[in-house]
């Protein structure tokens, strides 16, 4: 099921607050991936904040971004 991400809030400790076009909010990790490529980058918590939503998923300045199957996937529901 591929679901677009309607909403992303960053959180100062690498983490995403997302909700998903079916209104279900999840959260993120993202410090799996900073060891990893273009994500390095991230660990800048300036351009970490720098998140919004793009083509249904979450994007950083320098085309950088996480494919929303993923997102979904690997994160952990709210309550």
């Amino acid at each position: 099921m591929l679901l677009d991400v309607v909403c992303v809030e960053a959180q100062p400790d690498y983490k995403l607050y997302l909700e998903f076009e079916n209104h279900e909010r999840r959260v993120f990790d993202v410090s799996p991936y900073l060891e990893k490529g273009v994500f390095r980058q991230l660990k800048n918590p300036d351009l970490f904040s720098q998140v919004h939503i793009g083509g249904g998923t979450v994007m950083w300045p320098g085309e950088i971004d996480i494919a929303p199957e993923t997102l979904y996937e690997e994160s952990i529901p709210l309550n």
